[in-house]
């Protein structure tokens, strides 16, 4: 279906409102009910993917058997069908979204090689990418930090910012928030969502919900908003932006009841910490977690926001909260116009989409929270659903450091995934050790075991709270005012996620109270809460490293992964904003706040949590001074930068210069050579195996991530091109680069090849000279003997976070197809992407039943012909021998959609073609 085109609609429900003196046509819900059965208890979550579907309907990759299996949903509360979603527009930040725009400048290429308008390539879809990954707490304490640091950033980031200023001005339909504004999720939720989203299609003005994908996992912010929205892998992000849907199985939903209020002292952390820890106990991976109750009554869309940003700790794939008076009093107060106000309601009302008092949709499984009996809470010490109460963090210290309690088990994130810094070299136990002896600022003091280090204001998740924010302000200004101060080894940092929270703490009177106690502004970005928390002072890194100190941040970030804030950092406790800065007071964790001082004041007396901790009324009258015109005012240029950003000098060219001496930004080589329509695809004749891998093989062993070695294929490469290690950056920071990135495919250090005995990394055994060598070396060699390539492994290939990498890298190490035991649906879906075939063993058959030890060679039949969905292929395993053996494999090609992409040898190179055919 085109993306102009109005939907084949068999149910009839295409009608119009009118709202802010418009009429506006949409795909009625209630009108699909008078065909289907009545829906009113379908989740609201479901009823926003259910209108996808109407709007959506053209029999190829909608069709009515799609829309009933929505309305069957409501017997079973499950569903195995997949459908095709396409959500209004794509967010993106820039560590994910670089190889995006890499990737639509190597189409345009393609398209000029081709003799047409290489501006015929746009996203089709709206994009909105915001530059928040990069900048790094260098400076802090310091009225200038912020400045500093934006300018360590710009110098730091000077080859891929250049590459982003220029696809800013080349590309419709794409916008670039520049460095030192905000964080995207934030921008989102304060700015670029709209709940209601229209455009105009065949002479009419169709009104359908705000949804979208980002390629960043606290992309569910924005379900606070009433927006669905979450996040994913680069490859089905690519595919959205260029109008394709992203398919999914219709989840299951599990409703989670909110009811009574927070008591005096209790914050919205407090609260999505408890939150968290419910719902990873109940389970609720892949699932949708849908909020209602009355609870939600007088719940502000700030704090919504600070629990749909948490859904990745949960484990969900959203946390969305429904439309209602909320909604319309929050879009309000950040600037939204009026019209769009009477849109959202008329509509959500409408549609059945509007919260209504009692309402209580039906869910896969339920659970509930009175909100009274939510506790003061951290987070910690390395896991964010391991809360722990206020009052017992002294004990939970104690404990730890007794039981030198190992690391917790593998790491639901992989924050390479999303950009930031990776620790490494991490102890992984918590050893007991004396305080040692520094000098800080010309006087002599102690670092003891619990020493708060790192005291962070930071991320999207607490920054986005005005409640919160102001909290931290009024406990600042009472220290101030007692005359007390933050402990000298405590590295402190503010960082929001919006500028606007720097005008409501000015107009308030904190910052000044703030800047005393070493908050000041250090960047509008994600910083610490994503590693990028910059160096400790050197005395305070000397003593903890002479001492094996385990020390502690405290950051009002949403992950505390071990080694993920600092290296030397083994306790990272989340926290409020307000209980950032009584941390930063108190200098260690290992206290009683409830109960020990924080300090004393200037009279000597002794100065408890409780006599600084405003009250509920004291946080509403600062809250009531955010207004409307702070919006207005921030985000009238959002889109615009500093001084430095517009300074960055671009060429004004459709098509991108690409430098040869570039280590970040390079031209990659998937369109290359690009003809009009795709060659026959031929069967596999005579592959050699590059790799023979177990079970359980995830997308983090596949994928390039973290640091890397000087030795390693990536790192010669780097100095080869006069890159010092010192400088190499991580895996992430160069994702705009394929040399690099396929030189770290299938590199993990934990990676076992079967085809070598006990050898663990990125190492395979070159068959025809019988040399073990890096596996990119092997597949280089393999390439120049023109030999394809094939990968074997077992259960479950390519399980958890989607990684663009996993596929891309697959494909340019030459590697034709991949037989396993089953896939994660993602993955299988990306190396269709690809152009790569994602093979099964039938039941019965696998590595080890064809006793394949890698000497083997592998043809397969039946890729010549046509390719449908779910056929039934033909291998033939040669063995060193001579001897063969032939089983049968079923094809992963699901749909007819995927065949279509397999056949073009990927989905970009599908969409270039079909532009292509239409210039």
């Amino acid at each position: 279906m085109s993306k102009q085109s109005l939907s084949k609609d068999s149910l009839n429900t295409l009608s119009s409102l009118e709202a802010g003196g418009k009429t506006y046509h949409y795909y009625s819900l209630p009108k699909a009910a008078d065909t289907l059965g009545n829906i009113d208890k379908l989740p609201f979550s479901l009823k926003v993917l259910l209108e996808n579907l109407l709007r959506n309907e053209d029999d190829a990759t909608v069709d009515r058997g799609h829309i009933d299996a929505m309305v069957q949903w409501m017997k079973d509360r499950k569903s195995d069908t997949e459908i095709q979603f396409r959500p209004a527009r794509v967010l993106m930040q820039d560590f994910t979204g670089v190889p995006g725009v890499v990737d639509l400048a190597a189409m345009r290429e393609a398209v000029k090689a081709a003799g047409k308008d290489p501006a015929m390539i746009n996203p089709l879809s709206p994009v909105d990418l915001v530059i928040d990954h990069s900048v790094m707490v260098d400076k802090y304490g310091d009225p200038s930090a912020f400045k500093d640091n934006v300018t360590i950033e710009m110098e730091r980031n000077q080859e891929r910012y250049e590459f982003l200023r220029w696809g800013q001005q080349a590309f419709d339909n794409f916008r670039v928030v520049p460095p030192g504004t905000g964080i995207c999720h934030q921008v989102n939720l304060e700015y670029l969502g709209k709940t209601v989203w229209s455009k105009d299609q065949d002479g009419k003005t169709i009104a359908y919900p705000d949804t979208l994908v980002g390629t960043d996992s606290h992309t569910t912010m924005i379900n606070g908003l009433g927006i669905l929205g979450w996040g994913v892998g680069g490859i089905e992000a690519e595919a959205a932006m260029l109008g394709q849907p992203v398919s999914m199985l219709i989840p299951e939903v599990v409703g989670f009841k909110i009811t009574g209020k927070l008591r005096e002292g209790i914050t919205a952390t407090d609260l999505v910490l408890t939150v968290t820890e419910m719902l990873r106990k109940k389970g609720v991976v892949g699932k949708f977690v849908e909020f209602y109750g009355d609870g939600l009554k007088d719940m502000p869309v700030a704090d919504r926001a600070t629990i749909a940003n948490m859904a990745p700790e949960y484990g969900a794939t959203c946390g969305f909260f429904p439309v209602d008076e909320q909604t319309i009093k929050y879009m309000q107060l950040t600037g939204r116009e009026d019209d769009q106000l009477e849109l959202v309601e008329a509509y959500a009302k409408a549609q059945g989409l509007w919260r209504q008092p009692g309402q209580e949709p039906v869910y896969t499984d339920n659970l509930e929270l009175d909100m009274g009996e939510v506790e003061a809470s951290l987070a910690g010490p390395k896991r964010p659903q391991d809360r722990v109460a206020l009052k017992n963090m002294k004990a939970s210290f104690e404990l730890l450091m007794e039981t030198a309690e190992g690391p917790a088990e593998s790491r639901e994130d992989k924050l390479e995934s999303e950009g930031g810094q990776t620790a490494v070299g991490v102890q992984d136990s918590y050893e007991h050790a004396a305080s040692q002896p520094m000098e800080m600022n010309g006087e002599k003091t102690r670092l003891d075991p619990g020493a708060v280090v790192i005291a962070a204001i930071t991320s999207c998740t607490n920054t986005s709270n005005p409640s919160v924010m102001m909290a931290a302000g009024l406990i600042a200004q009472k220290a101030v005012a007692r005359g007390l101060n933050t402990k000298p080894w405590v590295k402190t940092s503010l960082a929001p996620g919006s500028k606007v929270v720097t005008d409501y703490l000015k107009v308030g009177g904190f910052q000044d109270d703030l800047n005393k106690l070493g908050f000041n502004l250090v960047g509008y970005g994600c910083t610490t809460c994503i590693g990028n928390s910059g160096p400790l002072p050197d005395a305070v890194e000397k003593a903890i490293a002479d001492g094996d100190l385990t020390v502690a941040s405290v950051l009002s970030g949403n992950r505390n992964f071990e080694g993920r804030v600092h290296p030397l950092v083994k306790t990272n406790w989340l926290a409020s904003p307000p209980l950032v800065v009584a941390y930063a007071l108190a200098g260690n964790v290992r206290l009683d706040l409830s109960n020990d001082p924080l300090g004393d004041d200037k009279d000597g007396k002794p100065v408890y949590l409780k006599d600084l901790w405003p009250s509920q009324q004291e946080i509403a009258e600062a809250v009531e001074k955010v207004k409307t015109s702070m919006f207005h005012k921030e985000y009238a240029e959002v889109f615009d930068g500093d001084a430095t950003w517009k300074a960055i000098k671009v060429p004004e060219s459709k098509v991108y210069e690409w430098s040869d001496n570039s280590t970040y930004i390079q031209h990659p080589p998937f369109f290359q050579g690009l003809k009009e329509e795709p060659d026959a695809i031929d069967d596999i004749k005579d592959a050699n195996i590059l790799a023979l891998l177990g079970d359980s093989v995830t997308t983090d062993h596949i994928s390039p991530a973290g640091s890397f070695k000087a030795d390693s294929p990536a790192g010669k490469y780097l100095q080869e091109r006069g890159v010092e290690p010192k400088d190499f950056n991580s895996y992430g920071s160069r994702r705009g680069n394929h040399e690099v990135m396929m030189r770290g495919t299938f590199a993990n250090v934990r990676i076992r090849n079967e085809m070598l005995d006990g050898v663990e990394g990125g190492f395979t055994k070159h068959i025809p000279s019988g040399e073990q060598m890096p596996i990119y070396d092997a597949a280089m060699k393999y390439q120049e003997e023109d030999t394809p390539l094939v990968v074997i492994a077992g259960k479950e290939y390519g399980t958890g976070s989607s990684r663009d990498w996993a596929a891309k890298g697959t494909r340019l190490l030459g590697v034709k197809a991949v037989v396993a035991e089953s896939y994660e649906r993602i993955h299988r879906s990306n190396l269709i992407g690809m152009g790569v075939m994602p093979l099964q063993f039938k039941d019965g058959v696998d590595r080890k039943s064809l006793k394949l030890t890698g000497e083997e060679t592998i043809s397969i039949k039946g890729l010549s012909g046509d390719i449908k969905p779910g056929q039934t292929l033909e291998m033939t395993v040669t063995y060193p021998d001579g001897k063969t053996e032939t089983c049968e494999l079923l094809s992963r090609i699901d749909t007819a959609n995927e065949a279509v992409y397999y056949r073009h040898g990927g989905i970009l190179h599908y969409v270039v073609r079909e532009m292509l055919k239409s210039a």
